[in-house]
């Protein structure tokens, strides 16, 4: 699991440290963000003490209102100690009383340029890539017209040499081999390679060879999101496929169910033609074009009217 520390913040945003140094390496456990007006008012009952705290123009213009008595008490409530850190927007001066306070109880205070708003949007966003749930699969994944498809199966079943004839009609690769998922919001999977496979396609026969070089830029991606799963398997005789497409499989990643195909290998089958069809197909049945179902409506209305119809293959 990746740990956000306020240090790191500190430096991603480029923010100036005011007081509390010895907390600076205290851990940031959620991304959320807390603007504590009402706890400037004196109510602290559900104080959010474990959140990254923003104070701006309105907090501190109405903490400059407070007797010199309730400000010491207010801001030594406000430097708990599982707060991560208290950041002053707008480079506005930061109270002594924080500084304080900070130092007492270890609080790092930082100060950023930026206004409040703009800020805080920019840490939140951080915050969730950062903080979110993540895992690897063994897989591949390619960008094929705008679509992240997810291809899964056995080692030895090809899928790193269909990715690799993907690659050349001029789709983009993102990851072989070991694929990291992270889940940045609600149904949104986001793949990127592994440090050490980045650009990297392992081809049976040949070895290791860099997308990058071979086929320039345009045909790699850093990172993409996930919206179609298709598990390549050894054709079985003796399974029935669907041969469709009106039952849609899923299948679930973290917290979030992804759109599977299952597409049977054997010899003769061109399988990077089918993913890239599978692909265009995914992304009519999103604009509401939807064949299987078009059909089915046709055989309905070819019973109804005919009584029977004839056998298909």
């Amino acid at each position: 699991m990746v740990q956000v520390t306020t240090r790191d913040v500190m430096e991603k945003f480029n923010l100036q440290i005011v007081s509390g140094h010895e907390g600076i390496g205290r851990y940031i456990t959620t991304s959320d963000i807390s603007r504590p007006g009402l706890e400037m008012a004196g109510y602290f009952t559900h104080y959010p003490a474990n959140r990254v705290q923003l104070l701006g123009k309105t907090e501190l213009s109405f903490f400059e209102m407070l007797p010199d008595n309730v400000r010491k008490e207010r801001m030594r409530l406000l430097c708990a100690r599982n707060t991560p850190g208290i950041i002053i927007s707008r480079d506005l001066e930061v109270p002594k009383e924080l500084i304080a306070a900070s130092n007492e109880n270890h609080v790092p205070v930082l100060i950023s340029k930026q206004t409040t708003t703009h800020f805080s949007s920019r840490l939140t966003n951080y915050l969730e890539s950062e903080l979110a749930p993540t895992t690897a699969i063994h897989g591949v994944l390619v960008d094929i017209y705008g679509i992240g498809v997810l291809i899964l199966g056995k080692s030895g079943v090809g899928k790193s040499e269909t990715a690799l004839e993907l690659v050349k009609k001029g789709h983009r690769l993102v990851a072989d081999d070991s694929v990291d998922i992270r889940q940045e919001s609600e149904n949104m999977i986001i793949g990127s390679p592994p440090p050490l496979l980045e650009h990297l396609l392992e081809i049976r026969g040949i070895g290791i060879i860099n997308i990058m070089t071979l086929f320039g830029a345009s045909a790699i991606r850093p990172y993409k999101r996930v919206t179609l799963v298709v598990e390549l398997e050894n054709w079985d005789p003796n399974k029935s496929y669907d041969r469709l497409g009106l039952d849609e499989e899923k299948m679930k990643i973290i917290d979030t169910e992804l759109t599977k195909l299952t597409i049977p290998v054997q010899p003769g089958r061109n399988v990077s033609v089918i993913i890239e069809v599978a692909a265009m197909n995914y992304r009519l049945k999103r604009m509401g074009v939807n064949a299987a179902e078009e059909f089915s409506r046709r055989l309905d209305a070819v019973i109804a009217s005919n009584g029977e119809v004839d056998d298909f293959n």
